[in-house]
């Protein structure tokens, strides 16, 4: 059953085109994270606040990218990381086009 990770934290950036360029090469190396099957980058300069939303093929696979990435960022020196972790019901997802699937 697919998984959805949010993860959100604080940051006083980069934003932006400037977010993109200092985070691409980690970027590609998420893309190869065992059971990811997409993410989508978040960001807000009013709130000061980044992070993304992720699906996962399993709960184990989120789990298991939630404790790495959490003690990435931490080695980052990032504090006040909170994540949440949701099972995907398939069948309404469908019904309103949720993409399950990694392309």
């Amino acid at each position: 059953m697919p998984c959805l990770l949010q993860i959100d934290f604080p940051t006083q950036g980069p934003f932006g085109a400037a977010m993109t360029e200092a985070f691409t090469e980690l970027a590609e190396s998420i893309d190869g994270e065992p059971g990811l099957l997409w993410k989508i980058w978040t960001e807000n300069r009013e709130t000061a606040e980044a992070g993304g939303v992720y699906l996962f093929e399993s709960h184990e696979t989120a789990q298991r990218y939630l404790r790495k990435h959490t003690e990435r960022l931490t080695g980052f020196g990032i504090t006040g990381i909170t994540a949440k972790v949701f099972d995907v019901n398939e069948s309404l997802s469908r019904i309103n086009h949720a993409p399950l699937r990694r392309e």
